[in-house]
């Protein structure tokens, strides 16, 4: 457990009860830390100060930029736009592979070296014509409070709003956080107890009951993303049960996206995933009844593209984040067969393509 120091960005949380020990639980998610005064939890931005639970972060970010929503990786939520995105520090999983661990790993305060209000915020992205805000780079779980805050003020100027999450949160403020945001993509890691326990110290069923509430008990917009390891969650065995379990479960219009590991932090010794193991799953998924299963972080243009699911016709081609054809109708229909392309989607598509641009939120006139 880590200390905690006064900082003025900490602000009283609630999700947590005292035991009768006298430490206090957290329960925010199903890590449940339990901590005595001046503790932190694994997440490093959770932790108790005297007797309540705070969080240490509320308005600090590790920095702002515009992406593509086709980065998030969102295929069916408004193709084209452009996504204002930050983040935090810490996480309240340990995966030994983070490709963020520098911002999720972090317990240096510096890395959150820019700063705004949730209005603020809101005022950007409308300022920089951006339709939505994403809470990345590391999971909004743990900055519940300041993401809910965000989004109340991106929907008071029409803005939705977007999480990148590992879904590991419990039911409560599951249920609070997903009132409240538009789109989500879940990172399902794999469909093993054994590597959530391994590798990431967490645990799998409460991440498919996250899947199942926000399919079957929100309007949130649903994809999800599944990082092909080699040697730990790339047999043909268990991505059939994976996708298998999205089909029967949360229905066959749920994209599922198949990305590249590359070797990172403390799994140096495995070697990238070859496209090949990406093409070999995105196959299973079809194979499976999915009717949207894409590729991602290698270039493929038939495997990041969308076809319609009736009459195979090309909806959507992409060439990375550029989107490149475009046949579908102003609601959202094939053109060729009429069959209606599950998703959000705006009269024409967006041109923002692979640009990322920084923002500076702490410079006065930024925006």
């Amino acid at each position: 457990m880590q200390s905690i120091q006064d900082n003025t960005s900490v602000i009283d949380v609630g999700y947590w009860h005292q035991l009768q020990d006298g430490r206090l639980q957290c329960d925010l998610c199903p890590r449940y830390c339990k901590l005595r005064d001046g503790q932190r939890g694994l997440c490093f931005v959770r932790g108790r100060r005297g007797e309540t639970m705070v969080l240490t972060t509320y308005g600090r970010s590790s920095g702002f930029c515009i992406d593509p929503i086709e980065k998030k990786p969102l295929n069916h939520f408004y193709p084209g736009s452009k996504v204002f995105s930050f983040g935090t520090a810490g996480c309240n999983l340990a995966c030994k592979y983070c490709q963020n661990w520098d911002i999720s790993k972090s317990q240096e305060i510096d890395t959150l070296a820019d700063s705004a209000s949730p209005e603020r915020i809101a005022q950007a992205a409308l300022a920089h014509e951006c339709q939505s805000v994403a809470f990345t780079y590391n999971d909004p779980v743990i900055f519940h409070e300041y993401a809910i805050d965000v989004a109340k003020a991106c929907h008071e100027l029409d803005i939705r709003t977007v999480a990148v999450t590992a879904g590991y949160v419990c039911p409560e403020p599951r249920a609070e956080f997903y009132r409240h945001i538009d789109a989500v993509n879940v990172d399902l890691k794999a469909f093993r107890e054994r590597f959530y326990y391994k590798i990431t110290g967490s645990h799998l069923k409460p991440v498919l009951e996250t899947l199942e509430y926000i399919k079957h008990e929100t309007n949130c917009w649903l994809e999800i993303t599944t990082l092909i390891i080699p040697g730990e969650n790339d047999s043909d065995e268990e991505i059939h049960e994976l996708t298998e379990w999205v089909v029967n479960t949360l229905g066959p219009d749920v994209p599922i996206h198949f990305s590249a590991f590359h070797p990172d932090w403390k799994m140096l010794d495995i070697n990238p995933t070859p496209p090949s193991s990406l093409i070999r799953a995105r196959k299973i998924a079809i194979n499976n009844g999915a009717y949207y299963a894409y590729t991602g972080n290698i270039h493929d243009h038939k495997g990041s593209s969308t076809y319609c699911h009736q009459c195979s016709n090309t909806l959507i081609g992409r060439d990375w984040y550029t989107l490149k054809e475009w046949d579908l109708t102003e609601k959202g229909k094939c053109r060729q067969c009429g069959t209606i392309c599950a998703g959000y989607f705006n009269d024409q598509p967006g041109n923002w393509g692979n640009r990322t641009q920084v923002v500076r939120m702490s410079h006065q006139g930024s925006f």
